[in-house]
């Protein structure tokens, strides 16, 4: 048998310190014993979260903040769920810390940012979705990853979203309903899956053209945007032109009803006047023709420029013209 076989610990250290150590090994143990015991056992809960207990694996409770005790070695396991906190995803960019946003590079989340609009026009998407925990039992025992399973679920559904609109909507017109379209759609589904998680808003940042087709976008802008001032100025020509002509001719229909108003009134008047003529005719014949004579005597002679009174029986009136005279005869 060989020295090392032989050898024993007390050889090494001795007796006296073997039975000290065997002495102390009773107590460390205990202490050992009561720290694991007292870490166990107690747990606090932030003011901003929950806890949720399970008893070898099977939920049993939940507590709210504070200070709290469950059973110990692991019996049962308290899992801190934050519910009023709200977390943010972000698509098409990331920020490094709040307030301070990195540079955006699309190259480098272009798979996540990168989608056709309904016209079949390319895309450059950027969104923030935020959500909260409404639910932390079905957080734990539905979902594995609840960030990642959100943004999976997010470039879907905003993919869905943006390829029901035109390019033009995306960009401006209809922002706000893309907005609440996604966020309606993507609670639809996270609550298909008893996911526990609440939507709190979702919003998109920048939606731009790919830089490779930026040049031909801008131009398709400023065409549509000539044809719009092209379109503008005609119905300005328009506005001045119609109105101006339209009142012209209701000037016009409006003096011809009056001219007619005003024949047909006169043609009544004279038909009146004929016919009260007729009927003092009728009654008395020589005075009315007289009168009848005389007043259109009185009409006419005003309008003479020369009169000539002559003798019922002078048999010529040559010699009485002054012939040489302006306007002689008249």
């Amino acid at each position: 048998m060989s020295f090392s076989e032989n050898l024993r610990i007390e050889d090494i250290i001795g007796p006296k310190t073997m039975r000290n150590l065997r002495k102390y090994i009773g107590p460390v143990i205990g202490i050992i014993f009561i720290l694991i015991f007292a870490l166990t056992i107690f747990y606090s809960v932030g003011a901003d979260e929950v806890g949720v207990i399970q008893r070898f694996g099977r939920y049993t409770r939940t507590t709210e903040p504070g200070l709290h005790l469950k059973l110990p070695f692991g019996i049962e396991k308290a899992t801190k769920v934050k519910v009023k906190y709200i977390f943010k995803n972000e698509f098409g960019f990331r920020t490094l810390r709040p307030g301070i946003k990195t540079v955006r590079a699309p190259e480098k989340y272009l798979d996540e940012s990168l989608m056709l609009s309904g016209d079949l026009n390319s895309l450059v998407v950027e969104w923030i979705v935020q959500f909260k925990v409404k639910d932390p039992v079905k957080l734990l025992f539905n979902i594995r990853d609840p960030s990642a399973t959100v943004g999976a679920i997010s470039e879907a559904v905003m993919r869905q979203v943006v390829g029901d609109h035109s390019v033009s909507e995306a960009l401006t017109t209809r922002r706000v309903e893309v907005n609440l379209e996604v966020e309606k759609k993507l609670q639809e589904i996270l609550d298909s899956y008893n996911s526990g998680i609440h939507i709190v808003t979702v919003k998109l940042q920048d939606v731009n053209p790919p830089d490779e087709v930026k040049p031909a976008f801008n131009d398709v802008n400023e065409a549509k945007q000539e044809r719009e001032r092209m379109i503008n100025e005609a119905w300005e020509a328009y506005n001045k032109v119609i109105p101006r002509a339209k009142g012209e001719a209701e000037k016009t229909i409006r003096k011809a009803e009056g001219y007619a108003l005003n024949r047909v009134n006169s043609a009544r008047g004279d038909a009146h006047k004929f016919l009260a003529i007729w009927e003092e005719y009728k009654d008395a014949k020589e005075v009315t023709r007289r009168r009848l004579y005389l007043e259109t005597l009185a009409e006419v002679l005003p309008e003479a420029r020369r009169k000539y009174i002559l003798d019922s029986s002078q048999q010529g009136i040559l010699p009485l013209l002054r012939l040489d005279e302006e306007g002689g005869g008249k």
